[in-house]
């Protein structure tokens, strides 16, 4: 019985075993697949051909695009961190009920937390646990730091590849499309999850070749914002790469969307990032997932104190049992960890990687931590890692701030400090975020563009119907408030309220017309953004001035603008005297004594407006 498959061999005279010549003296033909069986002897001879000149094979071509380091169990991510079996137990059941329901209205998890609060752990643990239920389709690890996984580009031949590992029909679908496309990796992600991933699943799907409510159906992906926009050949400037990379990574979540929506796969797709532009912008009202997606915010309502408490303690008992020494911590140094990590479950990770370093005192490592203040020639640095993390957010956003047009001129770190410094303990001024940007001379609702790429560290929270800035992690502001830490980011409090002396000159000298007698008339016609920006400007000059020590042109422009006289003026139209302290200026004077002679009549008078009112 002789099978012909595709008869198309080439330079092939086929011998039986039986001695009978098959195809004798055949020139110029070819054989895909050749099967020959001699049923008396029970014989079969199976003879498969050369490829053809010029022919690819589909699934090769698809590996040589993939990323392994990305896949969850690679080896290049050897013990990623994941959470204790009893750790983080109430976020990851909800993730996995989320997952496990097939039927679930919302084919899309997104997991947004800030920096360090351990969003990668989770991923490995719920992608381990998947795969344990097999149910896992894939899953994707993007990280900045690794260049073979930190594009837009591996990801969807990535995820074909591990899905076409689960079922061989699926694997065949996925390698004929690239044989008929081989430039699909260079077209648009959507149109790669369409060749790879939509079309191949609809046509087993259909053709009842495959059971979708069998099939693995978690995909996963973690660390959207480490998408990087940047291809091969191709540099930008780093705004440039900012800007490359938040197209690339809503042109992901679009792809995404696609798969969900538009066609209705029975995946479920789970994301997890930092709130940055491109999935702050996809989630909130009006984005285009907003109604597809499910969200979990880590930061808003998970508290993970008691399971780095958890962390902490199962972590220094091992350490004891193997120093031999079980009180070689206490309680009270978990709780004051626990206390300064605000939630923030890298810190405690930091530490303790700090303290088990290889050929040192787990004891005296851990005294380091807990009493740690900077000093000259200091050495130890136990929260070197947490500080690149810090320095790396900052300087991404500094650059993409900086590089806007109507930006240029601003120092971005200046502007945030002060944004950053003004709410906290620290200080003694209270300004909301709001009326700190026309104080600031920014635009309205320039606060939030200064923060645009900060939102993993920082959020705004209202207070008695005002807005103010709220780090989310204590360790942030420790870190911002070191200059040996912070180092070229560091920006001085003198520094802060220079600025702001200066600023609250500028806006009175600005916005008060110089016909001092028309004041209250035009006053009204100020926006009521300037207006509160005039009023607080005319509140605080007097506490900002204090920490001028010299006089500089700032002063002197001000004094030759008359703005001794328009403050004056504007004083009782905002009943100001309460809030304004003539002492704060005296007491400046006193270090200036080349402008007394101007100033002076005016603090004297306002001492005794201020007396009466």
């Amino acid at each position: 019985m002789i099978e012909p498959r595709n008869l198309t061999g080439r330079y092939y005279s086929i011998v039986s075993p039986s001695a009978r010549t098959l195809f004798n003296c055949a020139r110029n033909f070819e054989i895909g697949s050749f099967r020959y069986v001699d049923v008396p002897n029970a014989t079969h001879v199976t003879v498969n051909s050369l490829p053809k000149v010029g022919s690819v094979d589909g699934w090769e071509l698809l590996l040589e695009h993939i990323a392994v380091n990305a896949l969850h169990n690679s080896r290049a991510r050897y013990d990623a961190p994941k959470c204790d079996e009893d750790t983080r137990v109430e976020v990851t059941g909800e993730m996995m009920d989320w997952i496990e329901d097939r039927d679930g209205p919302q084919s899309l998890l997104c997991m947004t937390g800030a920096a360090g609060s351990g969003k990668s752990a989770l991923q490995q643990t719920i992608a381990e646990r998947c795969a344990r239920s097999d149910i896992l389709a894939a899953a994707y690890f993007i990280s900045s730091a690794d260049h073979t996984r930190n594009t837009a580009s591996p990801i969807v031949p990535t995820i074909a590849y591990q899905l076409g590992l689960k079922h061989n029909s699926f694997r065949n679908a996925i390698a004929a499309a690239i044989e008929h496309d081989r430039q699909i990796f260079y077209q648009s992600l959507q149109s790669q999850v369409d060749v790879l991933i939509i079309r191949p699943f609809k046509k087993l799907w259909w053709s009842k070749q495959l059971d979708s409510s069998t099939f693995p159906h978690a995909i996963l992906i973690d660390g959207l914002d480490e998408c990087n926009g940047d291809e091969p050949g191709i540099f930008y400037d780093l705004a440039d790469q900012r800007r490359q990379a938040e197209i690339k990574q809503t042109e992901l979540l679009v792809a995404i969307e696609h798969c969900i929506v538009d066609n209705d796969l029975p995946f479920r797709w789970f994301i997890a990032s930092r709130p940055e532009v491109a999935i702050r912008t996809a989630m909130e009202p009006g984005g285009n997932l907003h109604e597809a997606a499910y969200h979990i915010q880590l930061s808003d309502n998970y508290d993970a104190s008691g399971d780095m408490r958890k962390y902490l303690r199962r972590r220094f008992e091992a350490i004891g049992l193997r120093i031999r020494d079980p009180r070689w911590f206490t309680e009270g140094s978990i709780e004051t960890l626990v206390q300064a990590a605000s939630g923030q479950f890298i810190y405690v990770a930091v530490v303790y990687k700090y303290i088990t370093e290889p050929r040192t005192s787990p004891a005296e490592r851990l005294k380091i931590v807990l009493t740690w203040a900077p000093r000259k020639g200091q050495m130890a640095r136990p929260f070197e890692a947490l500080d690149r993390l810090y320095t790396n957010i900052l300087l991404g956003a500094k650059n993409a701030y900086e590089a806007v047009d109507t930006h240029r001129g601003r120092d971005f770190l200046l502007l945030f400090e002060i944004l950053h410094f003004t709410p906290s303990a620290a200080s003694t001024v209270r300004i909301s975020a709001d009326v700190l940007a026309a104080l600031l001379g920014l635009e309205a609702r320039g606060e939030e563009n200064l923060i645009s790429d900060l939102r993993s560290l920082v959020t705004f929270e209202k207070s008695d119907g005002q807005l103010f800035l709220k780090g989310y992690h204590k360790s942030f502001s420790d870190f911002s408030d070191e200059q040996t830490r912070a180092k070229e980011l560091f920006v001085s409090k003198s520094r802060i309220h220079r600025h702001l002396a200066k600023c609250c000159m500028q806006r009175i000298v600005e916005l008060c017309p110089l016909k001092l007698d028309s004041l209250p008339d035009e006053y009204q016609d100020l926006s009521v953004f300037h207006r509160r920006g005039l009023e607080q400007a005319v509140r605080k000059l007097s506490f900002f001035l204090q920490g001028e020590t010299t006089l500089d042109d700032n002063v002197v422009d001000f004094t030759e603008n008359r703005g001794w006289h328009k403050l004056d003026k504007l004083l009782p139209l905002f009943n100001s005297l309460g809030h304004f302290n003539p002492g704060e200026v005296e007491g400046w004077i006193s270090r200036n004594p080349e402008i007394a002679a101007v100033i002076t009549e005016f603090t004297e008078k306002w001492k005794c407006d201020q007396e009466w009112w």
